[in-house]
């Protein structure tokens, strides 16, 4: 029998998704606020582009088509209740309902949520939506420990760090002043030190189960200088761990996210079903939870669901009908992500620049590509001002991985850019060293 399956979403994240369904079987629709060229192919053009936001028009588009279920890919519609509205329409989904989504739309409920249930990879925080005790609390926490984060979704772009982007407590305060103005709430949060992993998780509303760890490359350029950005590409090892994080440190982070998967329940009465990404940091101080996203990473869902054995319509079933099956298997293998981004990005990136890429080049390599901010004219595929492609080799160890997408970046040209030492020995010595001298 053919699963009808609705992709919502346009990235890279649901380029891949969309291949993974097909993969294990589905019959791929797609709904998307621009064209994604990869998703228009994978669904033989079965596709709506109109507002991901519309719910109106994406449940007239799942009935139209006899939807069986939906998946969907980005934050934004599942913050305010996607899920809720096709479920109220009988359309099943891949994605936590609006209440337990607050779990990413709201930085300061989750705080809340781990303050309350004792969660211990919790970091010291405190909620504000004026200037009273500011000036305090940043004395408390130390004006070098300061981390300042607007309480709703910001693309990754609203929090603020002390040292990388506010450099006096005159900063920190005239930036709370500006979100104050902006009516927003935001948290001081305390900085801390380690290395960052993401720990990507299936959860069926009780079971919470991990995938390969990830770890992403947020700053634009070579060894992690430039600007942050919504991410330049990411690694996973053939061992699916991290040599600085160990099988234990990933029970701990996985142990805190079932509790908070319980506290979900416990706190909202909605069960949290869908994909819950756990963006954490080791330290000295043991692991730490950065923030939690209501949906996969974007790379790092190109870095985990080509390696995925098991069945990916049997997971989606599971996850709905909260009987997912606990052994879920991916291949021992590396991957390295690369992501093309225009020139410029993300100052002043170009726009509307041809992008060619040598298809039979790539498949010969093994190298393969995710179309993310990029739109299709004929046969020809152009820039936004957006992350154009991620490039993605996958081997059996971290090394050939490497090889096989720096070769893959070559085979396609235009004016991109790219990290080359995403992936290298040389950066993950630079990781494992920064842990070890923290560790002492």
């Amino acid at each position: 029998m053919t699963v009808k399956t609705l992709i919502i979403g346009h990235g890279a994240r649901e380029h891949v998704i969309g291949e993974t369904l097909v993969r294990s079987g589905a019959e791929l629709y797609a709904f998307m606020s621009s064209k994604n060229a990869g998703l228009e192919d994978l669904s033989n053009r079965r596709i709506k582009v109109h507002s991901e936001s519309d719910f109106k028009e994406i449940i007239g588009f799942s009935k139209e088509n006899g939807i069986d279920f939906a998946v969907v890919g980005p934050e934004a519609p599942l913050v305010i209740g996607i899920v809720d509205a096709l479920e109220r329409n009988g359309i099943p989904c891949v994605g936590p309902r609006i209440e337990a989504a607050q779990l990413e739309g709201s930085k300061i409920f989750t705080r809340a949520l781990l303050d309350k249930y004792k969660i211990n990879s919790n970091l010291r925080s405190k909620n504000f939506n004026s200037m009273v005790d500011v000036e305090s609390y940043i004395k408390d926490l130390g004006l070098e420990n300061v981390v300042v984060k607007p309480d709703g979704l910001t693309g990754g772009k609203g929090v603020k760090v002390y040292g990388d982007h506010l450099f006096s407590k005159q900063d920190i305060m005239d930036y709370c002043q500006t979100l104050v103005a902006q009516k927003s709430s935001f948290l001081l949060e305390e900085k801390v030190e380690g290395e960052e992993f993401t720990l990507q998780t299936f959860v069926d509303g009780k079971q919470v189960i991990a995938t390969p760890l990830v770890q992403d490359h947020k700053r634009a350029y070579e060894d992690d200088s430039g600007p942050n950005t919504g991410g330049m590409g990411s690694y996973s090892m053939e061992d699916h761990l991290m040599p600085y994080i160990t099988q234990k440190d990933v029970n701990e982070a996985l142990e805190d996210m079932k509790k908070v998967v319980a506290a979900t329940k416990a706190e909202t009465g909605v069960e949290y079903k869908g994909f819950l990404y756990g963006g954490y940091i080791k330290t000295a101080k043991g692991i730490k939870l950065i923030e939690f996203n209501a949906r996969l990473g974007d790379p790092e869902a190109m870095n985990i669901l080509p390696l995925l054995k098991t069945n990916f319509l049997d997971i989606c079933t599971g996850i709905i009908n909260g009987n997912l099956k606990p052994n879920i298997e991916f291949e021992n293998k590396a991957t390295v992500c690369k992501y093309l981004a225009p020139e410029g990005y993300p100052i002043s990136p170009k726009k509307d620049e041809l992008v060619i890429i040598d298809k039979e080049k790539l498949e010969q390599i093994g190298a393969k590509y995710y179309y993310a901010s990029v739109y299709r004219e004929g046969d020809s595929i152009y820039t936004t001002t957006s992350r154009a492609m991620g490039i993605i080799g996958i081997a059996n160890d971290l090394e050939s991985a490497e090889k096989v997408a720096e070769q893959g970046v070559q085979c396609i040209s235009g004016r991109l850019f790219y990290r080359k030492d995403i992936g290298t020995k040389r950066l993950l010595q630079k990781r494992i060293n920064h842990m070890d001298s923290l560790l002492q």
